[in-house]
């Protein structure tokens, strides 16, 4: 029979869209996070929950849940539950029916193909057929969304997509290591030479012109060039309340990979 369960390894933007796709399809969701994510895109993240207990994406509501004991009932709540439990210690100790790593690593450190009856990766750093039993391209371009049985997603470039003309320009990140307080709040408008955040002191300022589309949660403690928040040269035209078309694609690709394995076994 076709399963309900389905276990997702990270919360971000990318793990949202496929949660939020396979939610609507009909299945129950248990999202997995570490303690204090680094989540960007905050305000299309289930990971924000881990911060404000609760977040709403598109009408399906995410909530942090502290007990394996609670999961039926937020089912019961029509809600998604959170689960501080970053390496499946306590939901992986029974095999699972599927299990997708959408942390976006760019490296699997912790997915095992032997985890669950099926087990999905998102973008590069798995091998579909050795680690995993299926991939998702997540790489913007033809292949978006696409479903690999047999080798790997395209290799990560260490270069973000190109938006509007702007690549690299349009990501904001930490100069050195500290707190992270945040000058302007994801909405807002800014101008190229803007102040926009603030380490240690250390001014971050905006590159280009645009819209603040994703920023991290205030206070949190960040290494040398990480990615602190982004900014749209799009501006107007994006909604940074809605689910990315990235994300909405690559949920398509992890519904069609479910299916496809249920479907075929019977």
């Amino acid at each position: 029979m076709l399963p309900r369960r389905v276990i997702i390894r990270g919360a971000g933007d990318l793990a949202t869209g496929v949660a939020h796709r396979l939610w609507n399809s009909g299945f129950l969701i248990i999202m997995l996070e570490l303690p204090d994510p680094l989540v960007v895109r905050r305000t299309v993240s289930f990971a924000s929950a881990v911060y404000e207990n609760s977040i709403t994406v598109e009408s399906v509501t995410a909530k942090l849940c502290p007990q394996v004991e609670q999961l039926d009932q937020y089912f019961n709540q029509n809600i998604i539950p959170v689960m501080v439990d970053p390496d499946g210690s306590i939901l992986l100790k029974e095999k699972p029916p599927v299990l997708i790593d959408a942390i976006m690593a760019k490296n699997n450190t912790l997915t095992g193909i032997d985890q669950a009856g099926l087990v999905i990766g998102l973008g590069p750093g798995f091998n579909a057929g050795q680690d995993v039993h299926a991939v998702i391209e997540t790489e913007r371009g033809h292949n978006l969304g696409k479903v690999i049985y047999s080798g790997q997603a395209a290799e990560d470039t260490g270069k973000p997509g190109i938006i509007g003309g702007y690549s690299s320009e349009r990501l904001l990140r930490a100069p050195h290591s500290g707190c992270f307080e945040p000058r302007k709040d994801i909405g807002d408008f800014v101008k190229a030479g803007e102040t926009v955040a603030v380490i240690n002191s250390t001014e971050i300022k905006a590159a280009i012109d645009g819209m603040i589309r994703g920023m991290l949660h205030p206070n949190i403690k960040v290494e040398v060039g990480t990615k602190v928040g982004d900014i749209d040269p799009r501006g107007k035209q994006v909604d940074y309340r809605s689910i990315s078309d990235k994300a909405r694609a690559v949920g398509g690709g992890v519904l069609e990979a479910i299916l496809h394995r249920y479907f075929k076994q019977q």
